[in-house]
């Protein structure tokens, strides 16, 4: 069945570096666009990051445009978040979740159309 699973979460200090992984099953990535959300204690959840794996266009919101990478690797089934200069305010469980192509007139960043999301990995920055 449909799995996404995100790994990669840990401790790291402000300023360090963390890459974060989201292994999919069940489908074939070309098919399916993935998002990478994150949700701290007491706020809602944010879109942070958004690929569009037939051609590999990425998006992201503007709190981490320039420290934040999104890329896939469609043969493999995986998804990446590189993320550098990170910052207390990363703190988070982050998700990945696929959305399926013709659903791009929602707004990525909203969470509309994403129909399965992985069970989240957490990142702590702090020294």
């Amino acid at each position: 069945q449909v799995q996404l699973v995100e790994s990669g979460g840990g401790l790291v200090q402000p300023g360090g570096s963390l890459k974060l992984s989201c292994a999919v099953s069940g489908f074939t990535l070309d098919n399916y666009n993935i998002g990478w959300f994150r949700q701290a204690p007491g706020k809602e959840r944010e879109g942070i990051a958004y690929i569009t794996t037939s051609d590999g266009n990425t998006y992201y919101r503007n709190s981490v445009e320039g420290r934040f990478t999104v890329s896939a690797d469609n043969a493999k089934n995986m998804v990446s978040l590189q993320m550098n200069s990170l910052k207390p305010e990363d703190t988070a469980i982050y998700y990945c979740a696929r959305r399926a192509r013709g659903l791009d007139y929602y707004s990525w960043y909203s969470g509309r159309g994403f129909d399965h999301w992985g069970p989240g990995t957490q990142v702590t920055v702090s020294s």
